[in-house]
């Protein structure tokens, strides 16, 4: 039997991944609140300077709206690594730009300028960033539609913190009241305005009712006015001078065709805010809060040490060559240009087998690829193997701030613990991948505490898990032009005369750098590999580069950019089989036709 698996790596346009956040509630303030520029930003002195003010009114605002609860404690953002340096900007540890709290990006082009919460849970659930643009926070014209900007982040926060939704709609700005009365849709209602109607010529009138739904024509809106004496709610129309407090049970409109009603069972703002945990734990400070500290994150060359198991117990379930592989594709495909990288093993002690060396050309990824291990054997020190890492650091550094170990073991170690509070102190993060279903719980410690990533891949050899662990790990810095995702993976036991088919599609918008990887587990001869491109240009295994060190693996580079979907085309075909049998190569250029017939259908 032959194990098959293939892989296709390109570089693709992420969106701000889906990772946990760093807050904390202590004494009623928000702690390690993470506010990320995106590094495709140009640079603006404007929006760090604003960005700080918007945290500093805020802060105010939300301690009197939240009836002295809450203030915002400490924010740290992030400034990306192609702005100038300055004396004040610290490193960036464990923050990062796909677990911040608010980023400011490009527009959205659903929402274009226009602030919002990305919340995909339901009432109550958090929701996953705040998104901001560059012009929304250099633009002042923009007072006159949202308000100041530290009312906005309040109004944003409250989405983001505790789940609760917008109580106007633009798509239902009116409906019509228990009294027969056409109403619009706001909280509360005590909110006075004019229904009125934009002509052409830029005149206005009064709205007319249409007939039909027996509410007011489209094009009409409601104009609140100025003056108000309401001062209810914050997620309606903070932009109103009046408006200081979020709508409770006493005001609350429930009529209002809003999503608040819709997803929040009828209940108002402030309820939701009372059942949530921060509101239980907490009560009304007695004095007003300090001024928050803001503190200026500058992201650095990305600094990677390999730490990688050799043990004896890595000598089963073909760990060691699993190992390789895993980390060849990782050398190669997923470290982006410009980083630095070590390598360090260790069994019973450890050894660095390099120091840090920056990839700068696929020379250098060849070099540390070659210095991977082959053999296995000796007891297990994982505290070892962290500590020669933090070493490699420290070589080239004077910190070990803000620098990165991936981990790799099979995890049997029962002294892990002993070097937790010297990880905790180190700044660095510390990425885990457990190897095996032995792996100490320890382990997964070690990643909490730093703020890193945590895998548990099997020793099953049909399990793509080792490998897609590895191709998880990137830098998360925001720099889409340099990150590269596994855009498809498959694995497959092959017997005798048995093969391995599948087709990707390409996105046309995508494509750049795009590799095709094979790895098999037994036998040091290639099996017969077949890749039809869109235009039926066929390669085989001779095209593939293939390891000469028994790592059992092929990788192909498209050159250019890989043809994305159009006129039907972007469908590639790759079969994989086993040279102890025979296929007809007619019959697999027509399986792969059929399914790509298929895939074309849909």
């Amino acid at each position: 039997m032959v194990l098959n698996r293939w892989f296709l790596f390109l570089v693709f346009p992420l969106l701000h991944g889906v990772t946990g956040t760093m807050v904390k509630l202590k004494d009623g303030g928000f702690e390690d609140i993470v506010v990320a520029i995106n590094p495709g930003l140009p640079e603006d002195q404007r929006i760090v300077d604003n960005i700080k003010a918007t945290v500093e009114e805020a802060s105010t605002y939300l301690f009197h709206a939240t009836k002295q609860r809450f203030y915002f404690k400490s924010v740290k953002v992030i400034i990306p690594l192609t702005w100038t340096s300055k004396p004040e900007y610290k490193r960036v540890t464990i923050e990062s730009y796909e677990k911040a709290d608010v980023i400011v990006a490009d527009p959205f082009l659903k929402y274009g300028d226009d602030p919002y919460t990305l919340q995909y849970g339901g009432c109550g659930e958090k929701g996953r960033y705040i998104h901001f643009t560059s012009n929304f926070l250099t633009n002042d014209s923009f007072h006159d539609v949202y308000g100041s900007r530290g009312r906005v982040f309040v109004h944003e926060w409250s989405h983001l913190r505790w789940g609760v939704f917008d109580e106007y709609n633009n798509d239902a700005p009116f409906y019509i009241t228990g009294k027969s009365k056409i109403s619009a849709t706001r909280c509360s209602d005590e909110i006075t305005g004019e229904y009125v109607f934009q002509e052409k010529t830029g005149k206005t009138r009064k709205c007319k009712v249409d007939l039909q739904t027996r509410l007011y024509e489209t094009g009409c809106y409601f104009v609140p006015e100025k003056k108000q004496s309401a001062t209810a709610s914050i997620m309606y129309m903070q932009s109103l001078p009046s408006v200081t407090q979020f709508c409770d049970k006493s005001n609350h409109n429930t009529e209002a065709t809003n999503l608040q009603n819709k997803l929040c069972n009828y209940r108002s703002t402030w309820e939701v805010i009372m059942g949530s945990a921060d509101f239980a734990s907490s009560s009304p400070l007695t004095a007003p809060p300090p001024a928050p500290t803001i503190s200026f994150l500058q992201t650095r060359d990305r600094v990677v040490c390999l730490v990688l198991d050799v043990s004896g117990s890595m000598g089963g379930y073909d760990r060691i060559n699993r190992l390789r592989q895993a980390s060849e594709i990782f050398l190669y495909q997923i470290i982006e240009t410009g980083s630095w990288v070590g390598i360090v093993t260790f069994n019973g002690a450890a050894t660095i087998v390099t120091n840090l060396q920056q990839i700068v050309s696929d020379i250098t990824r060849k070099s540390l690829s070659d210095l991977l291990p082959t053999t296995a054997g000796g007891l297990t020190s994982i505290c070892s193997g962290v500590r020669a890492g933090f070493q490699v650091f420290k070589e080239k550094y004077t910190s070990t701030e803000g620098c990165e170990i991936v981990l790799l073991t099979d995890g049997e170690d029962s002294t892990i613990s002993s070097c937790f509070s010297e990880v905790e102190k180190s700044g660095s993060k510390i990425h885990t991948i457990a190897l095996g279903l032995d792996a100490a719980k320890d382990l997964e410690t070690l990643a909490v505490i730093t703020g890193g990533l945590k895998f548990l891949a099997t020793d099953k050899l049909d399990s793509n898990t080792l490998i897609e662990a590895f191709t998880g790990m990137s830098s998360g810095n925001g720099n889409i032009s340099q990150q590269s995702i596994q855009l498809e993976s498959k694995s497959q036991s092959v017997g005798i005369s048995q093969w391995m088919d599948g087709v990707v599609s390409i996105d046309k918008s995508v494509g750049n750098d795009t590799f095709f990887v094979v790895t098999w587990s037994l036998g040091s001869v290639p099996p017969i590999i077949i890749l039809t491109d869109p235009r039926g240009k066929r390669y085989l295994e001779t095209d593939f580069v293939i390891d000469n060190t028994n790592v059992r693996l092929a990788r192909l580079k498209i050159d250019g950019t890989a043809e994305g979907r159009s006129a039907n085309k972007g469908l590639y075909c790759c079969s994989s089989g086993s040279l102890s049998g025979k296929k007809n190569s007619t019959s697999g250029e027509k399986q792969c036709s059929l399914k790509e017939d298929f895939l074309r259908s849909i």
